[in-house]
């Protein structure tokens, strides 16, 4: 990628709406998006999540979930030492089958990232390393400190840069600051070999208060060039509903029809149980098509999802449950 790639998304946008990227120009636009149908939305995930799958189609959905899990710490508290038995965990899942598939990456703060690599050694070739940056979780702070935040994260080898946008921007109608800021923050995860890191852009969906304002904010961040749009920093209730996860999937699907690009999505916080996470991707292959079946294009944001996912997994290949020191410790 050369630097061109970041502007992009400005070209694009002014493409698209034929207009500035101003706020009256961005308004117009996002305004003339349909509304959303907040009782069909509910009813069809509703439906969706009573979807009952076979047992061999759940072994692999279970490796699959396995396979998009960002394994996450985002305490205070953090320590080396946990963010090193967090990367063992993702290394070795379950130590009792070397075949276990492992997690996408481990998302820490951008401080840990090298901490992170460490630990990793040879596996960071399969495991990617993702940093919250931005100042998360409530992404107060001046652009200058949002864009040294990311740039640190990046030198310090972070493959992946999960930004909060400003919601209260958003939520008082500055469309065009927070179009500008992830444009900027997305030139901050080049790195000095010309690539970029990935971008996913998180909306905190559980304080943009409406469905209308969750499809504008989605629309909004994939004009200005999010690789991923992801619901929630974890820390609001609510994050990951599945209601709010449909209609970001419905809005990367119709871009993909638009444009022919494909966005990832990132539901984050509160899904901690096999039983939930199907429901997750039996609404991707519902809605976006088996294609978004894939690491690339959806991931969860989970701390605890794994050790259930494993206690299911030796429950298959068993015919009983482990108990949960049978499974790596959080």
């Amino acid at each position: 990628m050369t630097d061109d790639t970041a502007v992009a998304p400005r070209t694009r946008a002014l493409e698209l709406f034929d207009g500035p990227v101003t706020d009256e120009g961005l308004r117009r636009y996002l305004d003339g998006i349909p509304g959303v149908d907040a009782v069909g939305l509910e009813q069809r995930a509703s439906a969706l999540g009573t979807r009952s799958i076979k047992k061999q189609s759940k072994a692999w959905a279970i490796d699959t979930i396995i396979s998009m899990i960002d394994l996450t710490t985002l305490e205070g508290a953090d320590t080396p030492g946990k963010v090193r038995s967090l990367v063992g965990k993702a290394v070795t899942p379950d130590s009792t089958d070397p075949g276990c598939p492992r997690p996408a990456a481990v998302c820490v703060y951008g401080d840990m990232v090298p901490v992170a690599i460490d630990a990793l050694g040879a596996a960071h070739s399969e495991i990617s390393v993702a940093a919250v940056a931005t100042a998360f979780p409530s992404g107060r702070a001046s652009l200058r400190v949002k864009l040294a935040d990311t740039a640190d994260a990046v030198s310090a080898g972070a493959d992946e840069i999960d930004m909060v946008i400003d919601r209260g921007a958003f939520l008082s109608g500055q469309y065009a600051q927070v179009f500008d800021e992830i444009v900027a923050v997305k030139r901050a995860c080049r790195r000095d070999d010309g690539s970029f890191a990935h971008l996913k852009v998180i909306l905190e969906t559980g304080e943009l208060n409406t469905y209308d304002n969750v499809r504008r904010a989605s629309w909004l961040a994939i004009l200005a060039g999010a690789d991923f749009i992801k619901t929630s920093t974890g820390k609001v209730s609510p994050a990951a509903t599945l209601p709010v996860t449909l209609l970001m999937l419905e809005v990367v699907r119709d871009w993909h029809r638009l444009t022919g690009e494909r966005v990832g999505v990132k539901p984050a916080g509160g899904i901690r149980t096999s039983k939930d996470a199907i429901k997750f991707i039996v609404t991707v292959a519902e809605t976006c098509g088996e294609d978004w079946l894939t690491p690339e294009l959806f991931r969860f944001g989970a701390s605890s999802l794994l050790n259930d996912m494993l206690l299911q997994r030796q429950k298959l290949a068993t015919g009983h449950y482990s108990g949960p020191d049978y499974v790596t410790i959080d």
